[in-house]
Order: structure tokens, then C-alpha cells, then sequence
């Protein structure tokens, strides 16, 4: 078995007027995420995998687009019922923060086996939405990170 890497990115996109997407997760049901997933290997550029990661989950190209590492990242505990996707002892995970400014809302192409559904909201009631204290607090931040 080959084990997930506990080095993530969270990507955030955006809208000039800061309406968010956001994905539902297809497991478990109900729990509304920015685009996030784990480097390939441990060699992965950063930036590769949130251009990857973005295209897998949405079909958004990131290379027509702005995608900015927002140099903050985020230390957690992997919730326990995912912890065997990873090697054995491995219980936290560093997740790194991007946003991708797109010029509008466009349309999304989901992949099932990872998400049920998409939606874009104003950035607050996307903070709202989102299951993960990371990406409440990433999506908080849009507004200072557009501006910076």
C-alpha cells in the first residue's frame, strides 16, 4: 500500500467580489471544503500540487488564472477516521494555503468519487459552510490577502 504524504494544500478560489467555491465532500456527506489534497511525493512542488489538485477536483486550469501561495500554513491532527490512509504513528498533517482568483463564477466539473456538489457563496457565508477551522479561517483572510 502506498501511504498519503502528511503535507497537504488548501486552495481557495475566489471571485473579484470574493464569492467563494466550495465542494462537498462525497464522504462524508455535508461537509463543504475549499479544493485540498496531498502532495504526490515528498519532491512535489507546492504549487504543483495545488495546480493539480485544483484541475482534479474542478477542471479549472489554473495556468489561465492567478493562483498565489499565500505563505501561511497550518499544523493539524488528521481526523481519525482517515489516519490509515497514512503510514503507521502518522497523526498530523501540514497543510499549505493558496487562493486562485478567477474572473468570475465559473462553471465547475466535479470529480464523484471525491464530491457530490459545488456552490459559490459571499466569502462569510462560505466561512460559514466549511467544516474545517483552516479553511474558515483561510477563507476569512481573503479579503487581506487580495488586498496584499
Amino acid at each position: 500500500m502506498t501511504y498519503k504524504i502528511p503535507v497537504s494544500v488548501l486552495v481557495v478560489i475566489y471571485t473579484p467580489v470574493l464569492d467563494v467555491l466550495l465542494l462537498e465532500r462525497a464522504d462524508p456527506p455535508g461537509f463543504w471544503q475549499s479544493v485540498t489534497g496531498s502532495c504526490d511525493s515528498a519532491d512535489e512542488p507546492l504549487a504543483r500540487t495545488a495546480e493539480r489538485e485544483v484541475w482534479e477536483e474542478t477542471g479549472i486550469a489554473t495556468t489561465d488564472h492567478v493562483l498565489r501561495d499565500w505563505r501561511r500554513q497550518n499544523t493539524f491532527e488528521i481526523y481519525p477516521r482517515w489516519r490509515d490512509r497514512y503510514a503507521p504513528g502518522v497523526t498530523r498533517n501540514v497543510e499549505h494555503v493558496f487562493g486562485l482568483e478567477v474572473p468570475g463564477r465559473l462553471p465547475v466539473r466535479l470529480s464523484s468519487r471525491e464530491h457530490r456538489a459545488s456552490q459559490w457563496l459571499s466569502w462569510q457565508a462560505a466561512a460559514e459552510c466549511c467544516f474545517s477551522w483552516s479553511n474558515r479561517e483561510a477563507i476569512l483572510s481573503l479579503p487581506d490577502q487580495r488586498d496584499s
